[in-house]
């Protein structure tokens, strides 16, 4: 079972959560405030974070932020926005999963679920990965670093999750179902998600979706990375 951490100031919100991950046998901690959540994922480390976004003390989004400064914990917002802006906004922010509220616990669950398989298969045992060349982009696996003619690319655990599965398929066109399902370990889900990941990242390989040098969009099949050159979707 997870370690989870709730951040939440609504009393009866709270409580109820508490209640239900703790007879899911999950180990849970919790606090009412964005300072709070921060000293608590400083000295303890939690398998993921449940993050309300009306605390009271500091904006859900930017204490997202603060987070991601010092950990990559998986992170789960619930928040009552639900605007498209306002979702974008929170995955670009470095948001793992996003729940509207009310929720019921069993979605709730099914998210945790999902955002925990992903995350533990990160982390699993096994041979070290070959290190992935595409091109002049570079994409390292084991220590989770990503080249791109020989600079650094500055990319969150999701960004990198998503290019690497693709790197691994250089010039094959990839489902998005299946991208959900690898990368998100979901088996549905809103296109949204993969739309905004596939924006930033193409943000930081220095292209965009009218002139693509590595990542190609087939509109209604899917995705395929190829190095720049080896030829356009048709």
């Amino acid at each position: 079972m997870a370690s989870v951490l709730v951040v939440e100031d609504d009393q009866f919100v709270r409580s109820a959560l508490i209640r239900h991950l703790t007879d899911a046998s999950h180990t849970v901690r919790s606090v009412g405030t964005a300072l709070e959540a921060l000293r608590e994922v400083a000295h303890v480390r939690f398998d993921v974070v449940i993050l309300d976004l009306g605390l009271p003390d500091l904006d859900g989004s930017e204490a997202l932020k603060m987070l991601r400064g010092i950990t990559d914990v998986p992170v789960i917002v619930a928040t009552a926005r639900d605007d498209e802006t306002e979702i974008v906004r929170l995955l670009n922010a470095g948001a793992d999963d996003y729940l509207t509220k009310p929720f019921s616990v069993e979605h709730l669950s099914a998210r945790m679920a999902a955002v925990l398989r992903r995350a533990r298969s990160g982390a699993g045992a096994g041979e070290p990965s070959p290190v992935i060349r595409v091109g002049g982009l570079t994409v390292d696996p084991l220590r989770r670093q990503a080249e791109l003619d020989g600079a650094r690319l500055d990319l969150t655990r999701r960004e990198f999750d998503l290019l690497a599965f693709l790197a691994r398929r250089p010039g094959v066109v990839v489902p998005r179902k299946e991208l959900l399902a690898e990368v998100w370990q979901q088996s549905y889900g809103d296109d949204q998600t993969i739309d905004v990941h596939l924006s930033w990242l193409r943000r930081k390989l220095g292209e965009t979706a009218a002139n693509p040098r590595y990542l190609h969009t087939l509109r209604g099949v899917g995705v395929k990375l190829e190095p720049p050159g080896a030829g356009a979707p048709r």
